[in-house]
């Protein structure tokens, strides 16, 4: 199969290209060609291609990201406008992004890894994402991360952002440290139950133990009760350990479907403050979904920019010059270089922090004008990275 690359201009010297991820005999191919950054470091071209079936990813492991130029994890077609046209006629047409099945191609269960014990709410979110699914557990976020990446489950779903706690930064950190792709969101409505013991009452409690979260969003109804808050690592598990110790003075806050697994009654329902509690999830796989143009697609990057004033208002603006609009944007220190020096007065120097920037857009990567707004963000960006385009979800169904 021929592939044709489209120079684009602006570098004085010819930019060395790397071929990675080719897979013959697959039905299509993924080809990044990427420039060498230290020559030219503003140069950068991504082939949109046929997603291959199983593309290992590379594994990270407890490597800092480096950060030193462009760089691109999903499907970016750098061409220059008055020629994208035509490049992208020679293109596959987009797979559909219908890609939420519960079985693969083998006829088995899909495995979807989530962190907590059977009764959390992310395991929830899984079974809403994929019904017919096989949730496996996980201790915490990066154990989920890494069994996506070494082939022991077939996708991960993690939360990301809550609607009264705000986001979720470990999270948003392992998606930087980590080769894992976006590949779809979920909403989940989350309903806290206070559980207990078969026979006891609300009113005997002295302890309840749960997530300091759930904790944090039951404020009131505790507060009411008078009894005494203890932290646990997460809900589910501290629906299992008031089964288990069998403590008539203790409750847990967790899910209905919790109390159902663990043999506890429910004393309370739907019992946060905020009736609107709302968890938004990503899914994480190992290969990302081909984008398309049938529905609404949201496209979450990273990035960080060079040094001078106004740099992140000309940033956004490339989105807003092509009436993209931007659904969030999230902040997290520089960590392998947190710290800038400035030395330009007389006066000493300044120091203040370097930061990524998580910016998540609603536009598809198959789109000509999300296109050319990377391309001219790049402009500004020291490093810059697709982490994932997916279709949004839409309605909370909830």
């Amino acid at each position: 199969m021929a592939l044709k690359c489209v120079y684009i201009g602006g570098c004085s010297k010819t930019p060395q290209l790397r071929v990675a991820n080719f897979h013959p005999g697959n039905s299509g191919l993924s080809m990044s060609l990427r420039y060498d950054l230290q020559k030219c470091r503003k140069w950068e071209c991504c082939c949109l291609g046929v997603l291959t079936q199983k593309a290992a990813t590379p594994i990270e492991d407890d490597k800092k990201p480096t950060v030193t130029g462009a760089e691109s994890s999903g499907s970016i077609t750098g061409v220059q406008e008055n020629e994208s046209k035509g490049f992208l006629n020679l293109l596959p047409k987009p797979l559909s992004a219908d890609d939420f099945s519960s079985s693969p191609g083998d006829g088995s269960k899909v495995q979807v890894a989530y962190q907590g014990q059977p009764g959390a709410y992310s395991e929830e979110a899984a079974l809403k994402a994929f019904p017919n699914c096989e949730p496996v557990p996980f201790d915490d976020f990066e154990a989920a991360f890494r069994a996506v990446e070494l082939w022991i489950v077939d996708k991960a779903i993690v939360p990301i952002e809550n609607s009264v706690n705000g986001s979720i930064h470990r999270n948003y950190d392992l998606l930087l440290r980590h080769r894992l792709h976006i590949v779809g969101e979920v909403q989940l409505q989350v309903d806290h139950c206070l559980l207990g013991l078969p026979g006891v009452r609300k009113e005997e409690l002295n302890y309840v133990i749960s997530h300091p979260q759930a904790l944090a969003q039951c404020e009131e109804m505790l507060d009411d009760l008078g009894v005494t808050k203890v932290g646990f690592p997460d809900t589910a598990g501290s629906a299992q350990k008031v089964s288990v110790e069998g403590r008539r003075d203790t409750g847990a806050i967790a899910s209905s479907r919790a109390a159902q697994l663990y043999g506890l009654n429910i004393l309370g329902e739907r019992i946060q403050d905020n009736d609107e509690n709302i968890t938004r999830f990503l899914v994480l796989a190992r290969e990302p979904i081909i984008p398309g143009t049938d529905r609404f697609f949201k496209t979450c990057i990273v990035f960080s920019l060079e040094e001078g004033p106004g740099l992140l208002f000309k940033a956004l603006a490339v989105f807003s010059l092509r009436n993209i609009s931007l659904a969030k944007i999230e902040s997290r220190p520089l960590k392998q270089c947190p710290i800038r020096v400035v030395d330009d007065s007389n006066e000493g120097s300044f120091k203040y922090f370097d930061y990524l920037f998580y910016l998540d857009f609603e536009a598809s990567m198959a789109e000509p004008r999300a296109q050319y707004a990377l391309r001219h963000l790049q402009e500004y960006a020291r490093f810059l990275r697709v982490l994932g385009c997916y279709p949004i979800h839409t309605t909370r169904g909830l």
